[in-house]
């Protein structure tokens, strides 16, 4: 394999808008996870109500996910963006007067996270296939990288900011700030979808092109075996997200600050992955990277319940997040470079149903173990489900271009 420079697709203009916008729109969105998360474990929810939060978020791609793929396939890809685009940004205007108004209770913040994870699940199908046509096939894994990196600085800095003003100014202004981060990425998309250069419609919306994008994303076994690894991965690794609240509420009795650094720390390890995993992509097979980085990020979730002292976390939390980096980006890049452009947003739907089914089930088991035994045992059971799976699981190649 070629080793492609990580930077390489940011010298596609339209691409580098994109992924500059959205640097700035995910900043907005960790912020807005983190003060919801914080939210709802602060207050007298229970385990499996906090834990719930991960799960509506992840929920409407379980539900939706696959009509946003054939969507996604049938009309412009810009126009629709700058829609979904518009919806997170309504959704996150919302939570802000709700919070503002002293409403915010647990429900009410489920719900909103839900309507917010509703616009999301009809972005990603979109988002995936538009990177693809921004970029040559050569750098679809480095600009899936790219895309990881810029998800990973937001997730570092979001919650961390988040921790620093949550005591300060509460969760109103965090949210108003994600809608406002919105702006910049509607302006990109606006202006994209009136230039010459823009997605044109496909396929018109039919049950016919739904059953065609699924028969395609099923008919290929390479296919579905990236599907049940990705279900699998998202499945253990989602315990994180879900019971961090927790950990830090109940187990380590501390507040929003550590919280938030905690979350920051794990995307600054997801930050540092992507300057190394070039080099180890020309080395190994991907299925053995992403075998790797499930044994890394399940040691760092059994280890997690042992450890107190912040200078003993955060190390192990950053190793997490190189971790989590691999794993995604390793994904992701499989997905996206396995069907053509004509199908790939609708098969790309079923490589994300595949993520949200992992996460809204796992959101919900573990909550449910945490409810029943504890959120130290849940962290390390779950731990222990992916370094079972890293072993006996990944043995065979991921999918490259299965059906070109």
């Amino acid at each position: 394999m070629q080793k492609i420079p990580m930077l390489q697709p940011l010298r596609h203009r339209r691409f580098r808008q994109l992924w500059l916008a959205n640097l700035v729109a995910n900043l907005g969105t960790w912020t807005q996870t983190f003060a919801a998360a914080w939210l709802v474990a602060a207050g007298d929810a229970s385990s499996q109500m906090t834990a719930l939060v991960q799960a509506a978020a992840s929920a409407p791609m379980l539900l939706l996910g696959l009509l946003a793929g054939v969507v996604a396939d049938a009309v412009p890809r810009a126009r629709l963006l700058l829609l979904v685009n518009a919806g997170r940004a309504l959704a996150a205007t919302l939570m802000a007067l709700l919070a503002a108004s002293g409403q915010a209770s647990a429900w009410a913040v489920l719900a909103l996270v839900f309507m917010m994870g509703t616009a999301q699940a009809f972005m990603w199908p979109a988002w995936h296939a538009v990177t693809s046509l921004l970029v040559t096939a050569e750098e679809v894994e480095a600009a899936a990288t790219l895309n990881n990196l810029s998800y990973n600085v937001a997730a570092s800095a979001g919650p961390a900011l988040g921790g620093l003003l949550f005591a300060w100014c509460g969760a109103a202004p965090l949210f108003g700030f994600t809608a406002l981060s919105m702006t910049g990425l509607l302006g990109v998309y606006y202006a994209w979808q009136r230039s010459p250069d823009a997605p044109r419609a496909g396929e018109p919306v039919s049950m016919a092109a739904f059953r065609s994008g699924l028969r395609t994303a099923l008919g290929a076994p390479d296919y579905r075996r990236l599907l049940r690894h990705t279900a699998c991965a998202l499945f253990g690794a989602v315990a994180f997200m879900a019971l961090l609240p927790l950990y830090v509420h109940d187990v380590l009795r501390q507040e929003a600050g550590l919280y938030g650094g905690l979350m920051a720390l794990l995307s600054v390890g997801a930050i540092a992955a992507p300057f190394i995993l070039p080099a180890l992509r020309v080395r190994y097979p991907r299925h053995v990277l992403l075998a790797a980085s499930l044994a890394l990020f399940g040691a760092m979730l059994v280890a997690l319940p042992l450890v107190r002292h912040p200078a003993v976390l955060a190390p192990l939390v950053m190793a997490g997040g190189m971790a989590w980096a691999a794993m995604v980006s390793t994904l992701n890049g499989a997905a996206q470079s396995a069907f053509p452009s004509a199908v790939r947003a609708r098969t790309l739907s079923v490589y994300l149903l595949a993520m949200a089914l992992g996460q809204t089930v796992g959101s919900a088991v573990w909550g449910a173990v945490a409810q029943a035994v504890g959120t130290a045992p849940a962290l390390a059971l779950a731990g222990a489900v992916l370094l079972g799976y890293a072993a006996i699981g990944l043995r065979r190649a991921l999918p490259s271009a299965v059906a070109q």
